[in-house]
């Protein structure tokens, strides 16, 4: 795939997965013999990889470690596992805060509309 095609299909900028594979998070992206970049399947799965986790929070820093922990193979399984555990547990609390957060808007919400209903009673008499 192109990089216009891979832009489009996981709405990415172009500069953003030029960024990516500059800073290490999309290893070795294959070039065509015009030297334009040339997207493999497991260049795709990255980029949704990425895609999903910096929609979680995961910082691009964490992810290039992560990536870079990859590279070195299977002898860095656990401390993969470890990374992922750790940022796991990171986003479950930033999940916890939001839904306290989601709660209290909720009770906001239904304190106002017991509020309006009682005014439209008063409109009523």
């Amino acid at each position: 795939m192109t990089i216009a095609e891979v832009s489009k299909k996981y709405d990415i900028s172009q500069d953003t997965l030029r960024y990516y594979e500059r800073i290490g998070l999309l290893p070795n992206v294959n070039r065509n013999k015009s030297g334009f970049r040339d997207y493999t399947d497991d260049d795709c799965r990255w980029i949704e990889f990425i895609k999903c986790m910096r929609g979680a929070g995961l910082s691009i820093e964490v992810l290039i470690e992560y990536v870079e922990l990859f590279q070195k193979g299977d002898s860095t399984v656990e401390a993969r596992k470890r990374l992922l555990i750790e940022q796991r547990n990171q986003l479950k609390a930033r999940i916890d805060d939001m839904q306290k957060t989601l709660d209290r808007l909720d009770y906001k919400i239904e304190y106002y509309d017991q509020l309006i209903s009682v005014k439209e009673k008063d409109l009523r008499k």
